[in-house]
């Protein structure tokens, strides 16, 4: 059986070209498809949206006399629907996470995304402003980018890989990490150690508040 690599194209996994000298990756990671799926299209919302149907239909049958047996039958084909509906929503989610890679080097961040059309935005550590984790109930978290100036990539170029609802000044997202903890540490440990002194802070991943502007350390969101 032939194995398929989605980034065999690429000279390193994530990455468009090969690394200049001086230059190394110290990690690279994919979001999970389950909080893509929950944070990013929002399945816990369908799904009761869906429930509330339902019953309403359940409840539009029962009222005009219909018997149990009828009730069922007629919630076939909405049934056939829904889990159609969330069938397109968890391929969804896992061709997300699947087509998606980060990649922290000793000099920047490179996120490499896109299902059909693959982009790759490199992010030098001197562009970016701040940084802050946010965590899940699930123990995934969110690494939350502000970019430094007032050159920013458009929202829908970013998407998912980005903060909702934060239109006018987009900030790329680091989504549904598995190990956010250890990656927001070894982001503020890279970022400390290549920016100039006074546009890093040590490592701060536990702080309950963001970092003052034009620091670079990571704070929880």
């Amino acid at each position: 059986m032939n194995s398929h690599d989605d980034f065999a194209f690429e000279p390193i996994p994530g990455l468009p070209e090969h690394l200049p000298e001086g230059e190394s990756i110290l990690w690279q990671g994919k979001p999970g498809w389950i909080g893509i799926a929950s944070r990013v299209l929002h399945t816990k919302l369908v799904a009761i949206y869906c429930a509330i149907m339902l019953g309403w239909f359940a409840l539009n049958g029962i009222y005009v006399g219909h018997s149990g047996f009828e009730v069922l039958q007629s919630l076939g084909i909405p049934l056939i629907l829904v889990a159609a509906l969330f069938a397109i929503l968890v391929g969804v989610a896992y061709g997300l996470a699947r087509s998606t890679i980060y990649t922290i080097t000793n000099r920047r961040l490179v996120l490499r995304f896109g299902i059909a059309l693959p982009i790759t935005i490199n992010l030098p550590f001197a562009k970016i402003e701040t940084a802050a984790l946010r965590k899940h109930s699930d123990g995934s978290g969110d690494i939350t980018l502000a970019i430094r100036g007032k050159d920013h990539l458009a929202w829908l170029h970013l998407w998912p890989n980005v903060r909702p609802w934060h239109l006018r000044k987009p900030e790329p997202m680091l989504r549904s990490l598995p190990d956010a903890d250890d990656v927001a540490v070894l982001l503020a440990d890279a970022m400390a150690k290549e920016l100039p002194a006074g546009l890093a802070t040590p490592p701060q991943p536990k702080q309950p508040q963001g970092n003052p502007a034009g620091q670079a350390g990571l704070a929880t969101a």
